[in-house]
Order: C-alpha cells, then sequence, then structure tokens
C-alpha cells in the first residue's frame, strides 16, 4: 500500500483520537497539578438595627466573590505540585490507621472506598461473564437449529436494554415491596431490606452486571464456535474425551483469544462502572471511581468545583485501568510473536 493511500484511510481516524482522546487526557493530567478557586474579597459594611430613639450601628466583615466585567466571579490557577493527589489518597490517615492496626478505617477515605469496591467489582463478575458466556454459547451451539433463533434473541435482550434503565429495573424488582423482595419475604417468613446494607446492594450490582454483558461474551464466543474445525472435535471423541475435557482442550484453546478480548472489554468497562451506582442510588453505602470523580465535579452549594481532585482521581483510575490489562495485553503480545513465527 502507498504511503498516500495509507495516510487518506488512517489520518483521520488518528486526527479524532489525538482531538478527542490525547487532547482531554493531557488536560486532565495538566489540571490535577494546579488549584483553581474563585477570587474573594474582604467587605466591610455598617448594619444598623431599626430603633425608635437611637439606631445601633456597627461594623460588620464579610467575604465575598470578586466579579469581573461580565458580572462572573473571578477565578484564579495556582500551581499545587502533587497535592491534589495528596488530598485525594490521604496517606497520613491511611498510615495512621495501619499503624494502629484498624484496617476498616481505611476504607471510611472515599478514595479507598471507591477503589476497593471498583477492583472487587471488575474482578469477581469478570469470571463470572466469561464462564456464562461460553456456558450460554456452548449450550446454544449444541441445540436444535429450529429454535436457536428465538434463543438467540432472548439472550440479546438484557445487552440491548440501556444500563442505566436496567439498573433500575433490577432496583424496582428488590426494592421496598418489590416482586422479588415480597417473594423472599413470603418465602423466609421474614422482613427484607436489600437496600439497607452494603454487601446486599453489591450482590445486586454483580447480579445485574453478569446479567447485562454475559450475552455480549456469548455473542463473541457463538461466533467463535462456528469456526472450529468439527474434525478435532470428532477426533476427541472417538478418542474418549469426556464433555469436560472437549471444553477444556478442545474449545476454550480455540477461544482463547477471543477471551482475551471479551476480558479486555469488561476489564476498561467495568473498572469505570458509574451505571449501577446511579441506577442502584449507592452513594450512601457503595460508590465507584468514576462515580468519585464525577461527585468533585458537581458544584457545591457555593457553585465551587473540586476541578483538581476530580482530575487526579481520572488519571489514577486510568492508571488503574493500564494496570489490569497489563498481563492480558502482555499474553496478547506473546501469542502476535509466537503466532509470526
Amino acid at each position: 500500500m502507498k504511503f498516500k493511500t495509507f495516510v487518506a484511510f488512517v489520518g483521520p481516524s488518528i486526527l479524532m483520537m489525538l482531538l478527542f482522546i490525547a487532547a482531554p487526557l493531557v488536560s486532565v493530567f495538566i489540571q490535577s497539578f494546579h488549584h483553581t478557586q474563585p477570587v474573594y474579597e474582604t467587605v466591610t459594611r455598617e448594619v444598623c438595627t431599626p430603633g425608635f430613639i437611637k439606631q445601633i450601628c456597627q461594623e460588620e466583615t464579610s467575604s465575598q466573590p470578586v466579579l469581573g466585567a461580565d458580572g462572573k466571579p473571578l477565578v484564579e490557577t495556582h500551581y499545587v505540585g502533587l497535592q491534589s493527589y495528596r488530598d485525594l489518597l490521604d496517606m497520613d490517615r491511611v498510615w495512621q490507621a495501619i499503624d494502629v492496626g484498624r484496617w476498616s478505617e481505611i476504607l471510611t477515605i472515599d478514595f479507598w472506598k471507591a477503589l476497593r469496591f471498583t477492583l472487587t467489582f471488575t474482578l469477581l463478575t469478570l469470571p463470572l461473564v466469561l464462564l456464562v458466556g461460553l456456558a450460554l454459547a456452548v449450550a446454544i451451539n449444541n441445540a436444535l437449529k429450529s429454535i436457536r433463533g428465538p434463543i438467540i434473541f432472548i439472550t440479546l435482550l438484557p445487552f440491548i436494554i440501556t444500563p442505566v434503565i436496567g439498573a433500575l429495573s433490577i432496583r424496582w424488582l428488590f426494592i421496598g415491596d418489590g416482586i422479588m423482595t415480597a417473594m423472599l419475604e413470603q418465602w423466609l417468613q421474614q422482613d427484607i431490606a436489600m437496600f439497607a446494607q452494603a454487601w446486599t446492594i453489591e450482590l445486586l450490582m454483580y447480579f445485574y452486571r453478569v446479567w447485562h454483558v454475559a450475552p455480549f461474551a456469548f455473542v463473541i464466543f457463538y461466533a467463535g464456535l462456528q469456526t472450529l474445525n468439527q474434525d478435532t472435535l470428532e477426533s476427541a471423541i472417538v478418542d474418549g474425551a469426556s464433555r469436560w475435557e472437549r471444553v477444556r482442550y478442545v474449545l476454550v484453546p480455540h477461544l482463547m483469544p477471543l477471551i482475551i478480548f471479551v476480558a479486555l472489554i469488561h476489564l476498561m468497562d467495568c473498572y469505570r462502572v458509574f451505571e449501577e451506582i446511579v441506577g442502584f442510588s449507592s452513594q450512601a453505602h457503595v460508590i465507584s471511581l468514576q462515580w468519585l470523580t464525577y461527585d468533585f465535579l458537581t458544584p457545591d452549594d457555593a457553585g465551587n468545583r473540586s476541578i483538581a481532585r476530580a482530575s487526579a482521581s481520572a488519571m489514577l483510575t486510568m492508571i488503574g485501568i493500564v494496570l489490569l490489562l497489563i498481563p492480558l495485553l502482555r499474553r496478547t503480545w506473546r501469542d502476535h510473536k509466537r503466532g509470526g513465527h
């Protein structure tokens, strides 16, 4: 392929990536080292109380934002180095909790609380999504051709539903006198409050994520099974391999590149978990790194936003995603080099 032709095809994609991915990342990285805040001035004014004979007057001092020519508050930006990261990580409290042996106090810090849930959510749902998706693909691939179409359509429905709507649907089933809660209460003969503690909310989040994402894994694995060499599978059957051995030594190696692909997509998506926090309204019990960044960007009562800490949180989230992807990327690179030779 000629260089001009290559540039014509690849150039627009590279330009879009630079504009909408690289540039925002650089901007966020720079903002994490700067603190932007409104400019305030001290104003002294005389306040008098009403009186029939004599008024009582006194001076009061207050701070108010300085307005610019456009009527908006002026802001100033200062370089603060790693201070935003220090404020976010709060390592002083972390080391203090470690020294006294109170590890649970670390989880009272917003960042570490969010990191704990994000990692747990990502690493627990990953194997479940892969297993459920693979089981569905194998089962439907072995089903009668006349019923595969309707089964595939039904299986894909959870993945088609908008994430927030799906999370709200699961929440409505279990909150208060929801259908599932009423059935459980009748079965167990006791009152159940699924949203009164963190661990039950997390269980519902795990269930929702697997229910929502497993169809995506199923589609990928089902497509991969269509390319499986049937002679290899029949040879394994003739050699007396059990169903489990055929899955382990024939299906899984054949689908391994697709398994790694699904794992990569799932890790990147799950580590940015946000819809579940909003859909389940779990902010009082469970938060994620992505929601923490959003919370920093939400204006307070005075209209101020913690842009520096939000930027620091976003950069640490990116670093976490990269660290999780490194083992899978190394595996992919090794397979690529082995295939090249």
